[in-house]
């Protein structure tokens, strides 16, 4: 057993955690960290599986309104809406991501176009935030959402297949734009989160199984569990972060992120490309 591989993998669980609600990107977190670390797992599935940790997260601080679904589909008009803005918001980034996940694999999952995507999407950040503070919300809860909304939200996510856009971002800044008030739009990430991930990571798992050994088993629950837990600190702080402040200071963390790595690679002071 490799301790030195273990503490890797505990590391970018904890960086999966902290990163997987905040607009910065966790994919592109752990493709950058995972190649400082030289941490590389069979087709990406470390890096997907961890990620359910982190959602379920989502599902143990909101456990009560996901009971309260359970129980009251079928039976209760706003559960089954609920449901159905989930499923709706699900179907554009399912489908496009089965269609097209080898090829972003393949050519996207690298430091570069990361760095890329996180200062375009910190710039595109700023914006969307400065025009949000000059209207108001035409949705204030996310019990209020129609499926119209729920669909642009979808095709938003679209977007964060591509590594360093983040997921959370892009559902969150897609709402906000369409006229979703912050924390609807920031709970409505979190909750569909939930069937994104779960969806990604038995895909991910049946589909390189084969390939697993004991240890990169032991690998993936190593970082499940340091998600988790990362992801529980995560929610409750972005939460109380977003009551009285907006998103602005985590565009210019993925400015500053992207430039730096995009620097280091253009003085040659890292060689991203051999990572």
């Amino acid at each position: 057993m490799d301790i030195l591989l273990f503490a890797k993998a505990l590391i970018l669980g904890i960086i999966e955690g902290l990163t997987e609600f905040l607009p910065i990107s966790s994919t592109g977190h752990l493709i950058v960290f995972g190649d400082l670390l030289n941490f590389h797992s069979n087709g990406k599935v470390f890096e997907i599986a961890i990620q359910l940790g982190a959602v379920l997260a989502v599902v143990f601080e909101y456990r009560r309104r996901f009971a309260h679904v359970v129980t009251h589909i079928g039976r209760e008009p706003e559960t089954n809406r609920f449901v159905l803005n989930l499923a709706i918001a699900f179907i554009p980034a399912a489908v496009v991501g089965l269609l097209f996940s080898k090829q972003i694999k393949a050519f996207l999952f690298n430091p570069i176009s990361v760095a890329t995507a996180l200062m375009v999407g910190g710039l595109l950040i700023l914006w969307i935030e400065k025009r949000q503070s000059t209207r108001t919300p035409k949705v204030m809860r996310v019990e209020d959402m129609r499926p119209k909304d729920a669909l642009v939200v979808g095709l938003a996510q679209i977007l964060a297949l591509i590594p360093g856009t983040s997921r959370s971002g892009s559902t969150i800044m897609g709402g906000m734009l369409w006229g979703l008030e912050r924390k609807a739009a920031t709970e409505f990430s979190f909750f569909l989160a939930v069937p994104v991930m779960i969806a990604a990571t038995f895909y991910d798992v049946i589909k390189h199984y084969k390939d697993f050994s004991l240890q990169d088993a032991m690998l993936i629950v190593v970082g499940f569990v340091a998600a988790f837990v990362a992801g529980l600190v995560a929610v409750k702080a972005l939460l109380k972060f977003i009551a009285t402040k907006n998103y602005v200071p985590f565009a210019w963390y993925r400015i500053v992120f992207g430039g730096v790595i995009l620097l280091t690679w253009l003085t040659g002071w890292v060689d991203w490309s051999s990572m």
